[in-house]
């Protein structure tokens, strides 16, 4: 039997499974680029139910993002904590990624479990560059999460003055 015909036992595909996740989480764009040109499924996930696309909107790195989204990634795959890559980025405050997703088909209004959209997260987090963003896109400002939160309502109880006074003069 050739190398080729083996198959990789249980332990060496877990191994693999986790480099791959490493290289979306690293950023290297150009091997996840090979790895899906060979067949890597693009919206393979974690333990944790992240998937690539999630992992590297996470960690800011834009061209990787894209890579994946040219490939087919779904960018509304939600994680095991319902969190999707759009409010992963809004939570880090990376408009560039945010701005990928979107260009990418992610939904700007789409929400985690509770009804937290990537408004709110951006709101919370006084990213206002994203908030600004985020509304010329069409989210809804006046938006509420399962517990009748609005963005507004976040930015003022993280303290976030700049998106709380942004907010506040968009509501009139």
């Amino acid at each position: 039997m050739s190398d080729k015909s083996r198959q990789m036992t249980p332990e060496e595909a877990a191994e693999f499974a986790e480099q791959v996740f490493n290289k979306a989480r690293d950023g290297d764009a150009a091997m996840l680029a090979a790895l899906l040109s060979k067949g890597l499924p693009p919206n393979l996930r974690n333990h944790k139910g992240d998937t690539l696309l999630m992992l590297a909107a996470y960690h800011g790195h834009v061209d990787a993002v894209k890579v994946l989204l040219e490939h087919k990634a779904d960018p509304e795959i939600r994680n095991d904590n319902g969190q999707s890559p759009i409010a992963g980025a809004a939570f880090k405050g990376d408009l560039a990624v945010v701005t990928a997703l979107v260009e990418g088909g992610a939904e700007v209004e789409g929400s985690s479990f509770d009804g937290r959209t990537a408004l709110m997260m951006a709101a919370m987090f006084n990213r206002s560059a994203i908030v600004d963003y985020l509304i010329s896109k069409g989210a809804d400002p006046k938006a509420k999460d399962a517990n009748g939160i609005s963005a507004l309502d976040a930015a003022k109880t993280m303290g976030a003055a700049d998106t709380t006074a942004q907010l506040q003069k968009l509501l009139g």
